[in-house]
């Protein structure tokens, strides 16, 4: 299994979302500013998120995203798999045909390391993350990082 990015920044996203959710709708620009992700890159991975209703898009003036879910229904493996991102550590992603059309001697290794890394990451809510005082410590200075931005661009 290996997280790429299009993993990596899914996660982030959702977890900026989910620790600015009380501000209202909050858009895309917002985000990609916050987390140095390029707009469109967040185009695509939200129109994912949006299909496996992980997040609502609201239209118009004051427009953005929203979580489709509280933050604590909604799991870390939730994100890597609405973005069709595998988990999965096996060379014949599970299919039992890694030699030759068979299984291979460590087949059943892989197997159980890809069903730990599913749970693991089926235990962690965005809701858990937020709760980390690391983590808001970060959101605290990009935030600042980001409102200095933008007056300094004024």
């Amino acid at each position: 299994m290996r997280l790429t990015t299009k993993g990596r920044y899914a996660v982030t996203a959702m977890l900026d979302l989910a620790i600015h959710e009380q501000d209202g709708p909050i858009t895309l620009a917002d985000i990609s500013r916050r987390q140095g992700v390029s707009l469109s890159y967040l185009e695509q991975l939200f129109s994912r998120l949006r299909k496996n209703e992980l997040v609502q898009s609201a239209r118009g003036p004051g427009g953005g995203y929203r979580l489709g879910r509280h933050s604590d229904q909604i799991m870390v493996g939730d994100v890597i798999r609405a973005i069709d991102e595998s988990m999965d550590a096996t060379r014949c992603r599970g299919g039992e045909n890694c030699q030759n059309g068979q299984m291979c001697l460590t087949h059943q290794l892989w197997q159980d390391l890809s069903n730990q890394i599913s749970d693991f990451l089926d235990s962690i809510s965005l809701q858990s993350l937020i709760q980390n005082r690391a983590v808001l410590d970060v959101a605290e200075r990009q935030d600042s990082n980001s409102s200095n931005d933008q007056a300094g661009a004024a």
